[in-house]
């Protein structure tokens, strides 16, 4: 069903957002929706500075599924500034970030939707280019990267370049057309790899997307300790992608069978080859200005932590099922693009109406 007052939004100008007596940018018809959950309030001046410098650009909702104590100190912070929101409760879902999503889509007061998470930071160029990347498109991948840049934040990097020299690489942040988002009724917040699942969504949805490799968005670096944390679980996500899977998993015999062997030339070969695809990824698109040189040798670390890690994510598929997230065992990463596209076909109910229910737009004004 055509949802009218987005596409009232849609087609109008950034003259008719700029703010009235004061002077400063021209604001751009887009929401930028966040869902947050934080245990403390480290990082959070911060946080509030960017999303002041933000909410001069665009309208801004937090989605806070923080502890009660920690949502009425960012909603004592942010009065006047944005405009915060629990999740909705109605939405139920394994992935609270995915439920934070739901939220804040459909409370979206404009057609463009940028989705961030919390470590995200957005410029004026980057917000401008997907506002005009989603006039043609239903969604849009930008590329992160990291800024500054600890050991761990480079050794990510490695995956970046890698996934940059075969398409693209997995960013923080998406951005979508309310109205499609809507009509195809959401997206599965039951799995753990919720971005590649909104992405995968869309395209069974019959949507067009875009993944320009030169539109880059900052991201800070994670801690250490939580850096360590995701190894397992981002390895998990890989069951979702077969292909990869399959190449991570032959790494470690690949490895393995060199060193009994006694062939170091091969291992050699195999990491200046892993090098030379990530510089290649580096080299793309512009990506020295924001990728410094030295980020290509973690490509060969990367893919070895990576290929220990997916036979340990294989053994706890097979073994007990799936992982545990939010006090629940999860099997599934994400969906295949086909079995959504059953789950959308228009002649079967859709199980993914259940997910967005009641439009609560005027929520929060």
């Amino acid at each position: 069903m055509p949802d009218t007052a987005a596409t009232r939004d849609r087609h109008t100008t950034a003259r008719d957002h700029h703010p009235a007596g004061r002077p400063g940018p021209i604001r751009l018809p887009v929401e930028y929706v966040l869902p947050l959950r934080q245990a403390d309030d480290t990082g959070l001046d911060e946080l509030t500075g960017y999303l002041r410098e933000l909410g001069q650009l665009v309208d801004v909702t937090v989605v806070d599924s923080s502890p009660p104590q920690v949502f009425v100190r960012h909603a004592a912070r942010w009065d006047g500034l944005l405009r915060h929101l629990p999740p909705d409760p109605t939405v139920h879902g394994v992935n609270g970030k995915v439920c934070g999503v739901l939220t804040g889509v459909a409370a979206a007061r404009h057609e463009h939707v940028v989705i961030a998470d919390d470590d995200v930071r957005y410029d004026e160029a980057g917000l401008r280019a997907v506002h005009r990347l989603l006039d043609t498109v239903d969604l849009v991948r930008p590329q992160n990267y990291f800024d500054p840049l600890p050991w761990h934040a480079w050794w990510d990097t490695g995956r970046t370049l890698l996934n940059r020299a075969f398409g693209a690489d997995g960013p923080g942040t998406l951005a979508v057309r309310r109205s499609t988002f809507r009509a195809m009724g959401g997206y599965d917040p039951d799995v753990l790899f919720g971005n590649l699942e909104l992405v995968r969504t869309v395209r069974a949805y019959g949507g067009t997307e875009a993944s320009p490799a030169g539109l880059y968005v900052r991201r800070l670096p994670p801690t250490a300790a939580h850096f360590q944390s995701q190894r397992f679980r981002q390895a998990y996500d890989e069951l979702a992608r077969p292909v990869r899977l399959l190449v991570a998993l032959a790494v470690l015999p690949g490895v393995v069978a060199a060193a009994v062997a006694r062939r170091p030339g091969l291992l050699a070969v195999g990491a200046a080859g892993t090098v030379a695809l990530a510089e290649v990824g580096r080299r793309r698109a512009g990506g020295t200005a924001v990728f410094p040189p030295t980020t290509v040798l973690a490509a060969p670390l990367w893919l070895l932590e990576r290929g220990a890690c997916s036979w340990l994510a294989l053994a706890r598929r097979v073994g007990r099922g799936g992982v545990r997230h939010a006090g629940r065992r999860v099997r599934r990463p994400a969906h295949s693009v086909r079995v959504l596209r059953r789950r959308l076909t228009p002649a079967e109910p859709s199980d993914l109406t259940r997910w967005i229910r009641a439009d609560p737009a005027s929520r929060g004004r």
